[in-house]
């Protein structure tokens, strides 16, 4: 059995010390924000925060993480009011969507490491893989997402247009703790 703390909630697996700890989370822990990109740590779609490094669930074997904290999408904020899920959707980066979990954990890991990163440092630390090219747009919105959190710039947080604030902040099952 491996253990580690998963959202602030600390977790045992029985499973395989080898399972890939994306598995780990998506089918034991119902938490599928993480995604499945290509298994071979290249497109980023998977990254997580493990003990404060962007790092791709898919190569870490959850046997090597005994006793870490790790940080999913859905552990980064509740309701979507972090820096970084403000600035992504104030700069419009979101098309298809599927990269973008990966990129907000790697964008944040980044952040919390050097709060005022140049163009070229966003580019270098994120290399995830975006089929519909939404780059340009990903570095003003990393950049934004530090003026935010450095109290430089506000951006009006709350449901985008058309979705029901009840539906915006649904709670989830994976993250509610059990009694």
């Amino acid at each position: 059995m491996t253990k580690f703390t998963v959202n602030n909630q600390p977790v045992e697996y029985r499973m395989d010390p080898a399972t890939p700890l994306l598995w780990a989370l998506r089918d034991a822990s119902n938490l599928t924000g993480t995604k499945y990109g290509c298994g071979t740590g290249h497109c980023g779609a998977c990254i997580v925060d493990v003990d404060g490094s962007a790092k791709k669930s898919c190569l870490v074997p959850i046997g090597s993480i005994e006793g870490s904290v790790v940080t999913t999408i859905e552990g980064l904020s509740h309701d979507r009011s972090h820096p970084i899920q403000v600035a992504f959707l104030a700069e419009n980066v979101s098309q298809c969507g599927f990269c973008i979990p990966g990129m907000i954990m790697a964008a944040s890991v980044l952040l919390r490491n050097n709060p005022r990163p140049s163009e070229e440092q966003i580019r270098q630390s994120i290399a995830n893989i975006c089929r519909c090219g939404v780059y340009p747009r990903l570095v003003e919105a990393i950049q934004r997402a530090g003026r935010i959190q450095r109290g430089d710039d506000t951006v009006a947080t709350g449901p985008r247009p058309g979705i029901d604030p009840k539906d915006a902040t649904r709670v989830v099952p994976a993250l509610t703790p059990t009694p």
